[in-house]
């Protein structure tokens, strides 16, 4: 590995408003840097594309599941009883496979100097 580049994992958390089409959105990125216990995410949900996917779907719920994965990424008191975890440790309970409207993807990997960097340059690439 180069000096100053550090291994990251990432994530991107979708919206599959409804599980039995498989149809999605992305509506945020997850990226854990082990090396220097960074975890973020950033996340936004255009409620036009998830309502063209379905019309009835729950945009209110959607919105307090990624103001809930945000609170787990941070580790404060409203990560509930996952703010006592380590960063990897809430990265793989984030990114663990679940069938619900708001689902991680797969985990990849990269190098990055700056993992907050890396961030933004994922998130526009990859939801915006």
């Amino acid at each position: 590995m180069s000096a100053g580049l550090h291994d990251y994992e990432y994530a991107v958390i979708r919206a599959v408003p409804r599980v039995e089409r498989g149809e999605c959105i992305n509506i945020g990125v997850l990226l854990y840097c082990r090396q220097n216990a960074h975890l973020a995410a950033r996340t936004h949900l255009d409620q036009a594309r998830l309502l063209a996917l379905d019309p009835v779907a729950d945009v209110a719920g959607v919105r307090r599941a990624l103001y809930g994965i945000e609170a787990v990424c941070t580790g404060g008191s409203q990560a509930g009883p996952a703010a006592g975890d380590s960063p990897g440790q809430r990265f793989r309970w984030l990114t663990a496979p679940r069938s619900a409207v708001v689902q991680p993807g797969p985990v990849h990997t990269g190098l990055t100097a700056d993992p907050e960097a890396e961030l933004r340059r994922l998130f526009e690439q990859l939801v915006l």
